[in-house]
């Protein structure tokens, strides 16, 4: 069982954004084949390949060099928009999501830190009397 000191917000709300996201550009695949004309081969390079990086991303968020690709991922799914002009769209939302959960994620962790650190300071209250 993981212990509540050690389990990261911010991982979980990331994993679920990069979950999401990979599901959106998967689906960018089919797009870029029948809308945009893009080469067969090289939509699904681009549009399989973001979305596996996506999930694969999601499962390396213990390393805190993972959370820099994922703004590298957010860039790219919203460079997208150049070939699928709807991607301007959907990835900037995804980066607001990303930022979102990123940032709040931080808060909640040294918040909880602090917390933590301020309950382990505290005096043990005094254990019960016999009597």
């Amino acid at each position: 069982m993981t212990d509540e000191r050690t389990r990261s917000p911010r991982r979980g709300m990331c994993a679920a954004v990069l979950s999401l996201e990979a599901i959106t550009l998967g689906l960018t695949t089919p797009v870029m084949i029948s809308v945009s004309g893009v080469d067969t081969s090289t939509a699904l390079w681009v549009g399989l390949g973001l979305c596996v990086a996506c999930l694969v991303l999601a499962g390396l968020l213990r390393a805190e060099w993972a959370y820099s690709l994922g703004w590298v991922i957010q860039g790219a799914a919203i460079g997208l928009g150049f070939v699928i002009p709807l991607m301007f769209v959907l990835g900037g939302i995804f980066a607001l999501l990303w930022g979102s959960a990123y940032f709040l994620g931080r808060k909640i962790e040294r918040e909880r830190a602090a917390a933590f650190a301020a309950y382990d300071a505290a005096p043990s209250p005094p254990g019960p009397t016999e009597g």
